[in-house]
C-alpha cells in the first residue's frame, strides 16, 4: 500500500506540473549582457528592469531604450554618436527574459564604440 500512494502522489504532482503551476510573471525583466572579444575575453553584466537595477552601469537608461523597442534587440535605437573605423569586434548576447518572456539574442559588433551606438547604450559596458 505505501508504494501506491507515492506512485499517485507522485503522478499527481507530475500532472499538476503540466497542467498547472505559476503563469510566467510579466513584469519578469532579467537579463544577462555579454561582450567578448575576438581573443576569448569575456565580460557580463546583470540588468533587471521594473525597477531597474543590476550590475549595468547604466540601468535606468538600458531599461529605458529597450521599453522602447518593446524587448525587442533587433529594433533598439540607434545613438548618434561618432565611432572610429577600428576593426576590433565583439560578440554581444542577451540571456533572460523580458515580461516573462524568454529572450536570445546574439549579435556582432564592429567594437565597443559601435556596440554602444547601435544597441542604444544596452551594450555599453
Amino acid at each position: 500500500m505505501p508504494m501506491f500512494a507515492a506512485g499517485s502522489l507522485a503522478a499527481c504532482t507530475l500532472t499538476m506540473l503540466c497542467i498547472g503551476g505559476p503563469s510566467p510573471d510579466t513584469s519578469d525583466s532579467s537579463l544577462t549582457l555579454t561582450l567578448q572579444t575576438a581573443d576569448g575575453a569575456a565580460r557580463a553584466v546583470q540588468l533587471d528592469c521594473d525597477p531597474a537595477s543590476g550590475t549595468h552601469p547604466a540601468t535606468a537608461d538600458a531599461c529605458d531604450a529597450l521599453e522602447a523597442a518593446d524587448g525587442d534587440f533587433a529594433r533598439l535605437a540607434t545613438k548618434n554618436q561618432a565611432c572610429t573605423m577600428i576593426f576590433a569586434p565583439l560578440q554581444a548576447e542577451a540571456t533572460g527574459h523580458w515580461r516573462g518572456e524568454p529572450v536570445r539574442f546574439s549579435t556582432e559588433y564592429s567594437n565597443e564604440c559601435v556596440a554602444d551606438a547601435e544597441s542604444a547604450g544596452v551594450f555599453a559596458f
